[in-house]
C-alpha cells in the first residue's frame, strides 16, 4: 500500500464561511461521530502496546510520549495526570513535547523538523532497556518523533506510536504502532480535530487499562488519588462512607489520619 495522508485529504465539506453556526456545529458533531468506530478498529493493536507498557512499567521501566504540536500536548496532558489521579510517582510516565515546555502553551517553529532532538530529549532522561517510548503524531511523519524511535530500535528499547494514516513512516517504525484512520478533517488538514480526539480516546485507554494492570484501581475507585483538593477530598470521604459502611465524621477522620483512601480501608479494620 502507498502511503497517502488521509489526514490531509480533502475535506467532505465546502463553503464552509457560508454555513451558519448552527450548521457548522451540526457537521462538526456529524464528523466527530466517525471517531470512535475509528478507535474501535484499532483496539487489537492498542492491546498489544498496553499489554507492552504495562511489562515495562512492572520491570520498572518509564513510559514515555513524545510529540510535536496537538500531539506533544496530549501526551503532556496525559502524562501529567497520572500522579494526581493513580497515586503513581511522577517520572514514572513522561510526556515530551517537541520544543520543550515552551511549545506547550505557544509554538516553536521548526522544532518537530530536527530529526536528532528527539533522541537528546530521551537522553536527558537517561532513557533505559526497561523504558517504552510511544511517539504520537497524527500526521505519521514528524522527524522529531521518528528519529528517536529509530534510534530506541537499534538499541532493543521498546517503541509505539498512535498515528491516523495507515503505512506512515512512524507506523512502520514502531514495533508496537497504533493507527486509527478518522478520514479528511472538516477544515482540511486541521488534525488537532478528528484525529486529536482520536489520539485524546487512545491515551486515555493505554493509560488508565495500564494503572488498573499495576493495582491502581479497587473496584472502580481511585482509591491512590492524590488528595489534592476539597473536591478530591470529599470524594475520597464518599469512598470511605461507602466501603467501609461509616458516617462523613469518621470517613473525614481517617482521611486526616492516613492522607490516602487506600491507606484508610487497609487501616480501619486494625483501629
Amino acid at each position: 500500500m502507498s502511503f497517502k495522508k488521509t489526514t490531509e485529504a480533502t475535506s467532505h465539506y465546502d463553503h464552509l464561511e457560508k454555513m451558519t453556526p448552527v450548521e457548522l456545529l451540526k457537521n462538526i458533531n456529524a464528523e466527530d461521530s466517525k471517531v470512535p468506530q475509528a478507535v474501535e478498529k484499532a483496539i487489537p493493536q492498542i492491546e498489544a502496546l498496553t499489554s507492552k507498557v504495562v511489562a515495562c512499567l512492572k520491570l520498572g521501566g518509564r513510559l514515555f510520549y513524545m510529540g510535536a504540536g496537538t500531539s506533544g500536548r496530549l501526551g503532556v496532558v496525559d502524562a501529567s495526570e497520572i500522579p494526581p489521579t493513580f497515586g503513581m510517582d511522577h517520572g514514572v510516565v513522561i510526556g515530551l513535547i517537541a520544543g520543550g515546555d515552551t511549545a506547550i502553551r505557544k509554538a516553536v517553529e521548526f522544532a518537530e523538523d530536527d530529526k536528532t532532538q528527539g533522541w537528546k530529549d530521551l537522553k536527558e532522561h537517561q532513557i533505559g532497556i526497561n523504558d517504552i517510548v510511544i511517539g504520537i503524531a497524527a500526521s505519521g511523519t514528524t522527524p522529531y518523533v521518528i528519529g528517536a524511535l529509530e534510534k530506541c530500535n537499534t538499541l532493543n528499547i521498546a517503541t509505539g506510536c498512535i498515528t491516523c494514516n495507515e503505512e506512515s513512516p512512524l507506523a512502520l517504525t514502531a514495533k508496537y504502532p497504533v493507527v486509527a484512520v478518522v478520514g479528511p478533517e472538516f477544515v482540511t488538514g486541521s488534525s488537532r480535530m478528528k484525529a486529536g480526539t482520536a489520539q485524546k480516546l487512545i491515551l486515555n485507554m493505554i493509560s488508565t487499562a495500564t494503572m488498573i494492570q499495576l493495582g491502581r484501581v479497587e473496584g472502580n475507585k481511585m482509591v491512590d488519588m492524590h488528595l489534592s483538593n476539597n473536591k478530591l477530598v470529599a470524594r475520597g470521604e464518599k469512598m470511605l462512607v461507602d466501603r467501609l459502611k461509616i458516617s462523613a465524621i469518621e470517613a473525614t477522620a481517617l482521611l486526616n489520619k492516613y492522607r490516602s483512601v487506600r491507606n484508610a480501608i487497609k487501616n480501619y479494620s486494625h483501629e
